[in-house]
């Protein structure tokens, strides 16, 4: 349920200008800032100003924006408490979720699914880089502007940081978080879970954005769950009937969708250059996948 709304009000020197998006711990709204021009301001729920967990995971997500930088992240601005309010600000991203974006365009064209990936490999290697999991990759979570192709990352409010202490864990074990039709099947035991973890949900939302379908069929939670344990992925050239891909399409993907942890590509960079080559019929980059990152293959 939607607390009452603060259009009009000005939070720490942004003046809300419209209510644009919620979850399940917040409210956004579009800003202005004198200096920082347009931005996008996350209000934490009222009644979880109260709940300690809640407030730490709001402000930890404001501490991953600040220690990541990069183009394909969006970026924090600024966060703390003011009126009894907890609130975050972020860059003003250009577009519209990723999940609207794909939701109005169907199924697309792997050259342009790959421009997509490339980018969040190159934002997800930087948080790799920097010790942090994502743990809630989906296309709600990601910003996409068709008229520039740019992508941007956002949300680490779940995210998991591999260089903190055990005692400073949010997540108490055997609970999984995340989005149940995007998590890795090792996730739903609550373990500590790696990059693997990412790859797989990467790896999701590109069969859902070339086929406008998920590799689980599942229509409950309980279902998908089951599937998610015990049975393998519905093949990508399986997922609609007509839509086939090459093999070296399929296989990437399929790759990124292994069960197995131990098979799956061990880094996000791997995962990237294999899909992003097949799907522009390139080879591999040779000396690494971020070496290369963004220098376009027209070809």
């Amino acid at each position: 349920m939607r607390q009452e709304s603060l259009v009009g009000r000005t939070i720490a020197g942004y003046r809300l200008l419209d209510h644009v998006g919620e979850g399940g711990t917040a409210e956004v709204y579009k800003a202005e800032h004198p200096d920082h021009g347009l931005s996008a301001v996350k209000i934490l729920r009222a009644r979880l100003a109260q709940d300690p967990t809640a407030v730490k995971r709001f402000l930890r997500e404001s501490e991953f924006g600040r220690r990541i930088q990069h183009p394909n992240i969006v970026q924090t601005r600024d966060f703390g408490q003011t009126d009894e309010l907890f609130y975050l600000a972020l860059e003003w991203a250009a577009g519209e979720p990723l999940a609207n974006f794909a939701a109005r365009a169907g199924t697309l064209a792997p050259a342009v699914v790959a421009t997509i990936v490339e980018q969040l490999c190159a934002a997800l290697a930087e948080a790799h880089r920097q010790g942090i999991i994502h743990r809630d990759l989906k296309p709600a979570n990601i910003m996409y502007d068709p008229a520039t192709q740019v992508a941007k990352l956002l949300d680490f409010g779940i995210a998991r940081d591999e260089k903190a202490a055990p005692e400073e864990r949010l997540t108490r074990a055997g609970f999984f978080v995340g989005t149940l039709q995007y998590v890795a099947p090792e996730t739903l035991s609550g373990a500590l879970v790696d990059e693997r973890a990412d790859i797989y949900s990467l790896a999701t939302i590109t069969y859902y954005l070339l086929t406008g379908v998920l590799p689980y069929p599942g229509k409950s939670p309980r279902e998908l769950f089951q599937q998610l344990l015990q049975e393998p992925p519905t093949p990508l050239n399986a997922a609609v009937k007509g839509l086939k891909f090459t093999p070296a399409i399929e296989a990437a993907v399929m790759r990124g969708l292994e069960r197995d942890a131990a098979k799956r590509y061990q880094t996000v960079g791997d995962f990237g250059a294999e899909f992003c080559a097949a799907a522009r019929e390139t080879q591999p980059k040779k000396g690494g996948f971020l070496a290369g990152l963004f220098r376009r293959d027209e070809s």
